[in-house]
């Protein structure tokens, strides 16, 4: 009887690895960025991870701004292509060609476009958890950059469908 036992601990602890790989985390989701000022939803296609704006805390411009109209949509008005200043922020594309997590949680290759400063960098994203990721844009050199904590969300929380 306590061969059978062993032989029984032995099966499943040779399987709990595989296990837990099929549970890893992915960052496939709704993600609401560091500051809270919107939420990102990312996308696999192609093999690859994609991300785009799907909820912003203020879409539009506010009375007074100097960036555009009053109730407007904001755009990407800092994009240094002329032709691309007046799409909307709410759908812009921030995230594209990252691969799929690797076995530590790492989906590299990618880049990052910051709507802030127009400027597009190379980036990673790391799961930090199941419900927590990080976002690192950098420029040639991942030490060179900058990161972000991003929490996943329900979306219905924000409105959005699934």
């Amino acid at each position: 009887m306590t061969r059978r036992y062993c032989l029984l601990l032995v099966c499943l602890a040779l399987g709990l690895p595989s296990a837990a790989a099929l549970a890893a985390p992915t960052p496939v989701g709704y993600w609401l960025v560091q500051e809270g000022t919107s939420v990102v939803q990312i996308e696999e296609s192609g093999g690859k991870l994609g991300g785009r704006i799907v909820w912003l805390k203020e879409p539009n411009y506010p009375a007074g701004s100097k960036q555009g109209p009053a109730g407007q949509p904001k755009v990407d008005a800092h994009n240094p292509d002329a032709a691309k200043r007046d799409r909307k922020l709410l759908g812009l594309p921030i995230v594209w060609g990252l691969s799929p997590p690797d076995a530590k949680g790492v989906c590299d290759g990618g880049q990052v476009y910051d709507p802030r400063n127009g400027k597009t960098y190379s980036g990673t994203i790391t799961m930090a958890g199941k419900d927590r990721l990080e976002l690192r844009g950098y420029i040639m050199v991942s030490l060179i950059g900058r990161s972000s904590t991003w929490t996943r969300v329900d979306p219905g929380k924000y409105g959005l469908k699934p």
